[in-house]
């Protein structure tokens, strides 16, 4: 197994983990390796230490050199960032596709007022805004849309 340091065209790091060196370039070069942040598939693979395990000859604990790490500062924003969307995805309710219709059915008191959140078209969120309700875009990445395995 390889554990491989990428990033994205972001500066998002993160970890993959692969079979081998041409398995991640087989599924990067179909575009299935994406940053779990913004699931941007312009992805590249960072330097990194070889990690050697010495001990099992030994009888002893071999040094690992230090591994790259992003900025302390943007790791934890990405952080924070990643753990509103969570809480923002456990406390709304998911429309789908039906979100402006029934974005408007609560502005107009025609269903309970909850809080919702859902697909819309650029347009449509324009239309919303110019009805005056309160609508917020949110690019949510993909790797929080699904349950983790």
């Amino acid at each position: 197994m390889k554990v491989l340091d990428l990033k994205c065209s972001h500066e998002h790091r993160f970890e993959g983990w692969f079979a081998s060196t041409e398995e991640f370039e087989s599924q990067l070069s179909r575009k299935l390796v994406a940053c779990p942040v913004c699931s941007s598939t312009e992805v590249s693979r960072m330097p990194s230490a070889p990690r050697l395990n010495l001990s099992s000859t030994r009888g002893e604990t071999a040094p690992q050199a230090p591994q790259p790490q992003a900025a302390p500062e943007a790791a934890a924003l990405q952080a924070r960032a990643l753990h509103f969307m969570r809480e923002l995805i456990a406390k709304t309710e998911n429309v789908g596709e039906r979100f402006a219709e029934e974005a408007r059915r609560i502005h107009y008191n025609e269903a309970p007022a909850r809080s919702i959140r859902g697909v819309t078209t650029p347009e449509e969120t324009h239309a919303l805004l110019e009805e005056g309700i309160d609508v917020m875009p949110l690019p949510v990445p993909d790797a929080l849309k699904e349950p983790l395995q």
